[in-house]
Order: C-alpha cells, then structure tokens, then sequence
C-alpha cells in the first residue's frame, strides 16, 4: 500500500490551491492508495467549516483520503475543542500544526495543551518543521518532549537547507524516538539515507506535501532511494500504515 502522509485541500490564505478532484486525480496516475489530508489555511480564518468540509471529501472518497485536523493554537479553547471534536466526531487521524502560516513558535509554552491532549487522543502529531526561530529541529523536540509516547512528525525533513549544521539539527531531534520524518522536499537522498542507517528506516514516511510540492516527483524521491524493497515499501505506505492505524482495506 503507498500513502501519501500529507497533502493539503482547499483553497489557502497564502495562494496555493488544491480541489478534493485534483488530489483525487494525482493520487489515481500516481497509485497512491491513501492520502492524509489537511485543510489550507482557510481564507476567512474559520478552521471549524474548513475542517467539517475536509471531512465531507473524506467521506465522499470511500477510504481514498484520510482526514488530519489542523488547529490555530491561538484560538486556545477554541482550538481545543475542535480538535477533540474532529477526532471523536469527525474520524480524523492526526493533528497538523503549521507554526509559519499561523505565526507561532513550536515550543511555545502554550501549546502543551495540545500536545497532552494529542496524547489523550492517541494520534500522531505533524509539525510543518524547518522555518527558522519557529519550528526549527531543536524546538519540535521540546515539543515532542511534552508528548513522549505521540508520533512527532516534521515535514521537510526538519529543514528547508539540510545541510551542516541544519542536518545536525534534525539528527539531533531523532535522537527522540518519537520523532519521525516527511521525505518531502528533501534534496540530500545521502541525509535521508543515512536517516534510515541510524535511525531505522521506520522514521522516514513519504508524503508529497502536494500542492506545494509534485506528487509524481516526491514518488520518485523514496522510489530512487538505495535501500531494500522491504524499507522502501515501508517508507512508501508500511510506516504510515502504522502510525495512523490505517486498515489495508482502504475503505474501512
């Protein structure tokens, strides 16, 4: 099974754009089976609609796409309460958290709430990781020391530019076991190597990150990795499969 650990719907407060049909439509001519899905940063701010509307396209989808509930931590209560209600009520998956379009740092003392509800909840945590004085290596791993038995997933990589002292960074926060990777956007195939080699390949999980990324191209990244095909396939679908309880019948 091939799951793509993260897309965005919608239509974003910063530009970018995908419709329930054109992520339904790549995942087709790329033969992804599941596909966890997040809301864009609503345009009118309102992450409640957005994230009952993301759970309507997972509903039309018969098990294609998985929803991931995204929060603005700055709505406090508010943010609580909707994720609770989104996992108990609307079956999503996992928490997204995007310190650099909701403008707050990772770490910040006030999302411990979050992170000890995420693990009230018992669901995987994914930090749109790498933007600098925000959601840098080092301060996802605070954060995932708040939640010690939550999945923490960064994008990226952990980095944009994963490179010296950016790579030591992220290898740093792997030193965490439950601190785990996106494939996506990650130019050094040696880094993600080497990931697999010291860490175990079940910390790396590919996700597109479409539209901000190719899915097509994000495929190939994992595809063209110099591993076995047991770690491929795990990297490819196994580890998310786990992670996220997703059943092999994909419309369950």
């Amino acid at each position: 099974m091939i799951i793509d650990s993260l897309i965005t719907l919608g239509t974003s407060r910063f530009g970018v754009e995908l419709s329930e049909e054109a992520a339904l439509e790549r995942c087709e001519r790329e033969g992804v089976d599941v596909t966890l899905a997040a809301i864009a940063h609503p345009v009118d701010h309102d992450f409640v609609r957005a994230n009952e509307e993301l759970a309507a396209c997972v509903e039309r989808s018969a098990g294609r796409l998985m929803g991931l509930c995204r929060v603005d931590p700055w709505d406090g209560q508010g943010g609580l309460d909707l994720l609770q209600r989104s996992v108990r009520s609307l079956s999503h998956r996992g928490l997204v958290l995007h310190p650099a379009e909701e403008h707050f740092r990772i770490n910040d003392r006030r999302l411990v709430p979050f992170a000890h509800l995420a693990e009230e909840l018992d669901i995987p945590v994914i930090v749109a990781s790498g933007y600098p004085w925000l959601s840098e290596p080092t301060q996802v791993a605070e954060f995932a020391r708040w939640c010690p038995s939550v999945p923490i997933i960064m994008t990226n990589g952990g980095q944009y530019n994963i490179s010296g002292l950016s790579q030591m960074d992220a290898e740093s926060a792997l030193s965490l076991d439950n601190v785990y990777l996106h494939t996506s956007g990650v130019y050094r195939e040696d880094f993600l190597q080497k990931v697999a080699a010291t860490f175990g390949f079940e910390r790396l999980l590919f996700a597109s990150a479409a539209p901000v990324f190719d899915m097509g191209f994000e495929k190939l990244r994992v595809q063209y990795l110099h591993v076995g095909q047991q770690q491929r396939e795990a990297i490819l679908g196994g580890n998310a499969q786990r992670i996220f309880s997703i059943s092999d019948n994909v419309e369950s």
